[in-house]
């Protein structure tokens, strides 16, 4: 009897200097994906990730890059076992774009590009102002939530950005509003309130302006051409038409992510999950949240060869 399997996909943090190099010193097919990203967007990824630069930390680099790596580990997978089919894509914030191209829904070349601008969209919305993202750990939803309600209603901007498992939150909003908070979700039991070195805001209402012009670029690019459903960020529920696509996607720019929700819902109809790209990400967190769902990861050509044996023989 085949395997159920989630092909998922890591967000932004997941990068590092030499990502998929092992990939590019031993493929001509990611040599040729290098290439052609490259060309679209005026881009030397091999630059760009290989050696070390200001940009790879730069959200509209960063994403492009991740989405590539984690593509090019899609595309030798599917080369390597062809029979072997996904029952549902999934990806984290960038990642779930990596799980409509993955899906087929849109070209690795023009989600590149989309990811490039995706990104040069949420940076432009955070320019003029002090945004980030605050990670709080050993606290429960519910707890980060009432302080963030909490903080609303006394005029601050922070917001719940990303569920990523039991008492592991990550909010968002004006730095100086998280700051400020600081003690007060360390009042509430949570162990530690950590901000991150991000300039950007993700997942809340400061990417609102983001929204059209990214709606208005995935309509050029994103068609009903879904192998299988992927789940979205924001309903935790499968989609698979354009139409849905474009709607979650700009939805998930300004709503949280729900990848804890997600692995719940999705963990009774699936056998395995595959992660894709750089890192093992998700497959920690998985483990955290749903552990009999097993977990296997393609970050380079030996791990390649692992899953392919596992899976496809």
């Amino acid at each position: 009897m085949s395997k159920k399997i989630a092909m998922i996909f890591a967000g932004q943090g997941s990068q590092a200097v030499g990502m998929g190099q092992d990939f590019y010193n031993n493929s001509e097919i990611a040599k040729e994906m290098f290439e052609k990203a490259g060309e679209r967007i005026g881009v030397d990824f091999k630059e760009l990730i290989f050696e070390e630069n200001e940009k790879l930390a730069q959200t509209a680099y960063t994403q492009p890059a991740i989405l590539l790596v984690q593509m090019i580990a899609y595309k030798l997978f599917s080369e390597a076992c062809p029979q072997t089919k996904a029952e549902l894509f999934l990806g984290h914030s960038l990642g779930e774009f990596s799980a409509l191209c993955a899906s087929g829904a849109i070209d690795y070349v023009d989600a590149v590009e989309l990811v490039h601008n995706r990104g040069a969209f949420m940076q432009s919305a955070c320019d003029s102002i002090e945004a980030g993202m605050m990670a709080i750990v050993g606290l429960d939803d519910a707890s980060v939530e009432k302080v963030c309600a909490d903080a609303q209603a006394d005029g601050k901007k922070v917001w719940p950005a990303n569920y990523n498992q039991d008492g592991q939150l990550v909010v968002a909003g004006m730095k100086a509003d998280l700051a400020s908070l600081e003690q007060t979700f360390k009042d509430a039991g949570a162990k530690r309130a950590l901000l991150l070195n991000m300039s950007v805001a993700s997942h809340c209402e400061i990417l609102a302006p983001a929204q059209a012009p990214l709606e208005a670029l995935m309509d050029k690019m994103v068609s009903d051409d879904f192998s299988a459903p992927v789940i979205s960020n924001v309903t935790t529920q499968k989609y698979a038409t354009k139409a849905e696509a474009l709607t979650l996607l700009k939805d998930q720019l300004v709503k949280p992510v729900k990848y804890k929700q997600s692995i719940v819902a999705i963990a009774p109809d699936v056998d395995i999950a595959i992660e894709f790209g750089n890192g093992v990400t998700l497959k920690g967190l998985n483990r955290r949240i749903v552990k009999e769902l097993k977990t296997l990861n393609i970050s380079d050509m030996a791990s390649l060869e692992k899953v392919k044996e596992e899976i496809c023989s």
